[in-house]
């Protein structure tokens, strides 16, 4: 039974990281063509989206949208989920429609191949360098006035209490989202790191339904910077009990379906 056990992890683990890696290296010819031209890049975001889309799919795990709010396609919003898996951004690429924008680590920029179309499609930062903060803060200021939204993980990175506890948030996105007037938008995205942790560079994939879910925004307009901890924390407290209440669910339903299952863990 543990040859077996075994055998099914390593053919998910398989499954999972082709279906992942096949839709983009299919697609990557065009990705380079696309990226040449940034008229062109809304079309190449579309392609990363499809990718996203397609790969999820094939994961063969149920993934629940769940809208809270009524979108505004020509509203800019500052999206704001929380950080827990690598898993997240394709995840919100799926779910979130539009042209949006994503700032995220720099190390993003270091990944073969795909590092490059980050960097030019995308914003990166490193947190570590003043410099480069300060950077990825006016592309992002510019890039809301180009009418593109933006989403930003506040926490600026993946904590080790992923899906249970919030770190401290960033002052950024709502400094951002305060000075241009926009409505801040509270995203949960509550199973991610069951089904891919973040275990400093190991590749451990278990089978889980996912879910987001895209809380109701909440406006800015007339608010001003000393307004952004109270807005900083209202957020963080929505999010939060969204995870509380996912938690409680998981301890009920899924709890015991990973080992129930002869695909619900894999490692490499």
């Amino acid at each position: 039974m543990k040859a077996i056990k075994y055998l099914s992890h390593r053919i998910y683990t398989t499954w999972c990281v082709t279906w992942f890696v096949l839709p983009f290296v299919v697609t990557y010819p065009l990705q380079v063509v696309l990226l040449r031209k940034k008229r062109w890049h809304r079309y190449l975001h579309n392609v990363n989206r499809f990718w996203s889309t397609s790969a999820l799919r094939m994961f063969l795990t149920p993934l629940q949208v769940e809208w809270r709010m009524k979108l505004n396609r020509g509203q800019r919003y500052v999206f704001t989920p929380n950080h827990s898996s690598y898993l997240d951004i394709p995840v919100v690429l799926h779910a979130i429609p539009g042209f949006i924008n994503f700032v995220g680590k720099s190390d993003l920029c270091k990944v073969p191949l795909w590092g490059k179309v980050y960097e030019q499609l995308y914003i990166s930062v490193d947190r570590k360098s003043a410099t480069s903060s300060a950077r990825s803060y006016i592309k992002s200021v510019k890039t809301l006035e180009e009418g593109r939204s933006l989403v930003i993980f506040p926490e600026g990175t993946i904590p080790k209490t992923a899906g249970k506890e919030l770190m401290a948030f960033k002052d950024g996105p709502f400094r951002i989202a305060i000075e241009k007037q926009l409505p801040v938008v509270p995203v949960t995205m509550p199973y991610n790191q069951h089904f891919l942790p973040d275990l400093d560079g190991k590749l451990k994939v278990r089978w889980h339904p996912l879910k987001i879910v895209v809380h109701e925004p909440i406006e800015t307009k007339g608010l001003t910077l000393e307004d952004l901890p109270q807005l900083k924390e209202q957020v963080s407290r929505i999010i939060q009990t969204e995870l509380e209440k996912h938690n409680k669910v998981h301890v009920n339903r899924y709890s015991n379906h990973p080992q129930d299952s002869a695909l619900s863990e894999a490692r490499v």
